[in-house]
């Protein structure tokens, strides 16, 4: 806590000393204060922040303009969690000093204990964008969603934590309070689909989404040829019927799929994933001038797609080029670097040309990020949840 007080504020506890041409009786206040600003950074720094807020109500006995004073005062009384006599303090500074910005973003929460509502609101709001020290922002965020969720204002909440994961994208309060705001965001806005539009095509759309999160396959697919005998324009629909058909690995599936993915790109010539997904199955039917004309086309369109960097170095090492598919691996692992198939071939095409360390090194690696995988699986079962599957998580196919 005297870590976060001391120098709380952009000035400092002690007094440089009186100015020439000034009073005795001034040079002595001036003394005065400096001694006990000495005298407070003293007790912090031994972990006496109530002998240290008693030197700053001297300091204010002596100056009540002292900026410092009050904002280092409140800033002591909040981290004693005594908020009512912190607000005061802290708001007095600020009136003296505009712009202070974690002064703000402690008073905002400060403000937010009382029961202050709309006080805390306002604060937290000017606060949050400008205050640099990570973990008040970080407060002053979570603070935020709290009072947006609070309100139903859940567009805004997810806005703060879109931030907030920026900054600290492995924090696990964060992420997992990015969770909950989307969630009840994705609830809300079906809800509302529902009873604003519950036979359309956008809310068969939305429940195959909600029934392939689950796991329930055939459902979804039903969902999404209703929706797609609703509206056959809808945007997305054919790709994402596709996917699901995908999934299930029989033939008629596959074929059906392909049609759909086919379907998708009349709809929307720049539709890089389903030439890619037609690449996987060009390449799965070991057609490798079809598989190599869509990989090659969706690199056209979104070169930094790692499985579509993948998939075309399978085509190439199919043709015995391992000069231009040791390339096409590395750039995939340079923009996912988890991608255990690329790993996998990589680590293949070192040893076919004789890189023995370098291929037990690749090894290695898909042999970590498939455990990885593989627990993400398990997660995603346990709750009813099976991801869809990508024919490149599997070494073994399109060989």
């Amino acid at each position: 806590m005297r870590t976060i007080i001391i120098g709380f504020l952009c000035g400092t506890f002690f007094f440089v000393g009186p100015l020439a041409g000034l009073s005795q009786e001034k040079e002595t206040r001036g003394q005065q204060i400096a001694s006990h600003s000495q005298k407070a950074a003293e007790a912090l720094q031994a972990n006496r922040p109530d002998l240290a807020a008693s030197e700053f109500r001297a300091i204010l006995a002596l100056d009540p303009n002292n900026v410092d004073a009050h904002g280092n005062l409140g800033a002591v009384l909040f981290f004693q969690g005594a908020y009512s006599e912190a607000v005061p303090e802290l708001k007095a500074a600020l009136k003296l000093r505009p712009g202070l910005w974690k002064t703000q973003a402690l008073l905002g929460i400060g403000e937010k204990r009382i029961g202050k509502i709309a006080e805390a609101r306002r604060d937290l709001e000017k606060a949050f964008p400008n205050v640099s020290e990570p973990k008040i922002r970080t407060q002053t965020g979570m603070e935020l969603i709290e009072l947006y969720s609070s309100t139903g204002e859940l567009e805004k909440a997810a806005t703060v934590v879109g931030t907030l994961r920026r900054l600290e994208p492995t924090d696990g309060t964060i992420l997992y309070t990015a969770y909950r705001v989307y969630s009840d965001l994705a609830d809300e806005s079906l809800l509302s689909l529902s009873v604003v539009d519950p036979n359309s095509a956008r809310m068969h759309q939305a429940m195959a989404h909600e029934l392939a999160k689950r796991g329930n396959t055939a459902e979804a697919i039903e969902n999404y040829r209703s929706a797609l005998k609703l509206d056959p324009q809808l945007p997305g629909i054919h790709f994402e019927l596709a996917e699901m058909l995908n999934t299930l690995g029989t033939s008629a599936s596959t074929q059906e799929a392909e049609s759909e993915y086919k379907a998708a790109l009349l709809a929307n010539p720049r539709d890089e994933q389903s030439e890619r997904r037609l690449g996987d199955i060009a390449l799965q039917a070991n057609d490798l001038q079809k598989a190599e004309e869509h990989y090659s086309r969706a690199l056209e369109l979104q070169p930094n797609d790692p499985d579509a960097n993948v998939g075309l170095a399978k085509v190439c090492m199919s043709r015995n080029d391992t000069q231009k598919a040791e390339v096409l691996l590395r750039h995939a692992l340079d923009l996912d670097p988890t991608n255990a198939t690329a790993h996998y071939r990589l680590g293949t095409v070192y040893r076919q040309t004789g890189r023995t360390a370098d291929a037990k090194r690749e090894l290695e690696d898909y042999q970590k990020y498939r455990k990885m995988k593989e627990k993400l699986r398990d997660v995603y079962r346990d709750l009813h949840r099976e991801p869809v599957k990508d024919e490149n998580d599997d070494p073994s196919s399109a060989n």
